[in-house]
């Protein structure tokens, strides 16, 4: 008889388990269906997305899954993060510049011409604000957004011909992206924002007459340098470009805590990567793009200071029309005085 309570006890519990364990098991599994911008064969911006799906899945046990798709298969390469907004897909893989069209404001989450690098651009990000900033915005669209890797100064960007003055650019065709291309139309330039997978055709058809895309590890495999023989340094319109995860807010809100902590933590690894295979890998495709007759331009400090000129045009601009621009400015300016005191003393010139 003194068995008889632990008997019926242990049978409670076990048609309690049963009753709960539907709900356990669906809360412990999590599909994501991702559309990325970016091909999954191009190094460093699509092959970074194909890794996600991997390390959250290990991270996790397997209870967390990503799948990937390559551009165009749910939604057109351009209109990824407007899927995720509107809930046509869970998430995607870009850039913030790509969502721009809704609100300049968010081209500040993506690159900043004669902005940071990647130490202050992150310190910015994550310490300054900017974070807070990207995701209320985003917020507003039913977006969640998480840093997952970031890259090195770009390129500046492939031309057919020398570019010896500002007069050179006048009446050119370009392919330009986000913040840059406003200082580019400054300069006399027609820009179009191509999604990766166009380019190389639009140039080698003439479509466009140069292309900026990023850095020269990645230009190299897109075969600019088949057609376009002049390269030009430094890339002033993207110091350092940030690239976002993106999650449909409801579908984020949903999950339990340790999902997405797998999946911050495993784009945080993803960041790591992006520095430092980015700083590795660019010596290697300058040295054997020079071999192929490639000229490796620097622009002169007159260039340079005419950029500049423009890009503070721009920056007006910007603030007259977006009140959200004029917050991540203010924001991003103010973080920028403070951090140039430690800039200028702490590293060598």
């Amino acid at each position: 008889m003194k068995k008889l309570p632990v008997i019926v006890l242990s049978g409670a519990l076990a048609i309690a388990f049963s009753a709960a364990s539907p709900a356990t098991a669906q809360q412990s599994k999590v599909r994501l269906n991702l559309a990325s911008t970016f091909p999954s064969t191009m190094f460093l911006l699509g092959d970074t997305a194909t890794k996600l799906p991997d390390r959250v899945a290990r991270a996790s046990g397997g209870e967390v899954e990503i799948k990937f798709h390559e551009p165009g298969a749910l939604v057109p390469a351009a209109e990824t993060v407007t899927a995720v907004s509107q809930g046509s897909v869970d998430a995607a893989w870009a850039g913030a510049g790509w969502f721009a069209g809704i609100d300049g404001a968010f081209n500040m989450f993506s690159s900043v011409p004669f902005g940071p690098g990647v130490g202050e651009y992150l310190a910015w990000m994550y310490h300054g604000g900017g974070l807070q900033l990207a995701r209320e915005l985003f917020a507003k669209y039913d977006v969640y957004n998480i840093p997952c890797s970031i890259i090195p100064p770009e390129a500046s960007g492939w031309f057919r011909k020398e570019i010896k003055s500002p007069a050179d650019f006048k009446g050119l065709k370009m392919r330009f992206f986000g913040l840059g291309a406003k200082v580019m139309e400054k300069m006399g330039v027609a820009t179009q924002q191509l999604p990766p997978g166009d380019i190389f055709a639009a140039l080698q058809m003439g479509t466009i007459d140069a292309t900026e895309f990023s850095l020269p590890a990645i230009d190299q495999k897109l075969g600019f340098y088949q057609v376009a023989k002049y390269y030009y340094f430094p890339g002033w319109h993207q110091q350092a470009t940030l690239f976002d995860l993106y999650i449909h807010k409801k579908k984020w809100d949903a999950m339990a805590d340790k999902h997405k902590a797998v999946i911050e933590l495993a784009c945080g690894d993803l960041v790591r990567e992006g520095i430092a295979l980015g700083e590795a890998s660019q010596w290697k495709a300058m040295r054997e793009m020079a071999a192929q007759g490639v000229q490796l331009k620097e622009w002169p400090p007159e260039m340079l200071a005419a950029f500049e000129k423009e890009w503070q045009v721009v920056v007006n601009e910007e603030i007259a029309k977006s009140a959200n621009f004029k917050k991540v400015w203010d924001s991003y300016t103010e973080f920028r005085k403070g951090y140039g005191i430690w800039k200028e003393r702490g590293y060598l010139k």
